[in-house]
């Protein structure tokens, strides 16, 4: 199984994991044959013109927009199918192989293992909690269907996100099935990836990216450090990967579903960003409105604080002159040196 770990920034990663195969009509599941029968109902909903008020095409475009709004995280979840007893025995006997492919430039081999671990466990209460709500709250929403013509759209939307919800837990789990067993993926440093991210960074648009020459190894280990140095020792959050380059990473590994993925953690991370700069902005703009003429950040503290800060300076001053008088020499050293 082929795990891809994309870093969508420097501090935030996409986990996608590669189908296997396409199930035959004979091996598809009930729940295998619901989950395709809605796919292909809101893919015609979203071309059908002759409803009346056009509500069809309405509901799958705001749909569509609170799509956009599940965390990246689950998406990415929901792709690491669940973990079958036959599943479950082949790891423990070492049968099932495990490998992670990532940019091995814009993401350092060592944090590999603590953020597959960290995607594995830290949503799972999460996700167990919204299941739960979402079950709960599906006998409420059952009035709904009373209303002609238009379906019970707020019944199928709880019962959506709690299939989303269970199908994220459940890939969680199995990737942290894993950690628990000693089976580590595989660890794959891709240079193709490199290539990918280096381009994307390089050249503005998608069409000059196609046209541009493979960047070389030179170049992109040279990108990379660029990048490195715009993070200011890792205190800076920098995007690494655009979303019109998902398109690209995703026809190189013959992975169509992935371009969706990446487009939307992309978008995703650029929007958390703006977001925390803008909120630092108005913080700043806030501080430097309300600060009285020549005051400073310090001068606001609660007095409290304020004389312990000044005792503290007042040991390390004393501490400071304490070793310069042991430092200077004394009068019979100076006589010798004489």
């Amino acid at each position: 199984m082929r795990l891809f770990l994309l870093p969508i920034s420097t501090r935030r990663s996409l986990l996608y994991c590669e189908k296997l195969h396409e199930k035959a009509a004979s091996e598809r599941t009930y729940l295998d044959k619901i989950t395709i029968k809605a796919n292909e109902t809101w893919a015609a909903w979203e071309k059908d013109e002759k409803a009346i008020g056009n509500w069809k095409k309405k509901v799958t475009f705001y749909g569509n927009q609170a799509l956009k709004r599940i965390p990246y995280e689950e998406w990415g979840l929901k792709t690491i199918p669940a973990l079958t007893a036959k599943r479950k025995q082949a790891i423990v006997e070492g049968r099932e192989k495990y490998q992670v492919i990532f940019p091995g430039l814009y993401l350092h081999q060592e944090k590999v293992p603590d953020i597959l671990r960290k995607l594995a466990t830290e949503r799972q209460a999460q996700h167990r909690s919204k299941l739960i709500w979402s079950v709960v709250a599906m006998p409420f929403t059952a009035p709904f269907m009373l209303i002609p013509v238009i379906p019970n759209l707020p019944f199928f939307y709880c019962v959506y996100r709690a299939y989303s919800h269970w199908k994220a837990l459940t890939g969680s789990q199995h990737l942290e099935f894993l950690f628990k067993n000693n089976v580590l993926p595989t660890p794959n440093p891709s240079s193709e990836l490199d290539e990918a991210y280096t381009a994307g960074l390089m050249y503005p648009t998608r069409v000059i990216s196609r046209a541009a020459p493979i960047p070389t190894r030179q170049q992109a280990e040279e990108v990379a450090r660029v990048v490195e140095q715009q993070t200011n020792d890792g205190t800076e959050d920098v995007m690494v990967l655009q979303r019109w380059n998902g398109k690209l990473i995703a026809e190189r590994f013959k992975l169509p579903d992935m371009e969706v993925e990446i487009e939307r953690a992309v978008e995703q991370v650029e929007n958390s960003i703006k977001a925390k700069e803008e909120l630092l902005e108005e913080k700043a703009e806030l501080e430097k409105a309300t600060a009285k003429p020549g005051q400073t950040a310090k001068d606001s503290l609660p007095e409290e604080i304020l004389e312990h800060i000044k005792e503290a300076d007042k040991e390390i001053h004393e501490k400071a002159q304490e070793i310069a008088q042991e430092s200077k020499p004394k009068p019979e050293e100076k006589k010798e040196q004489a």
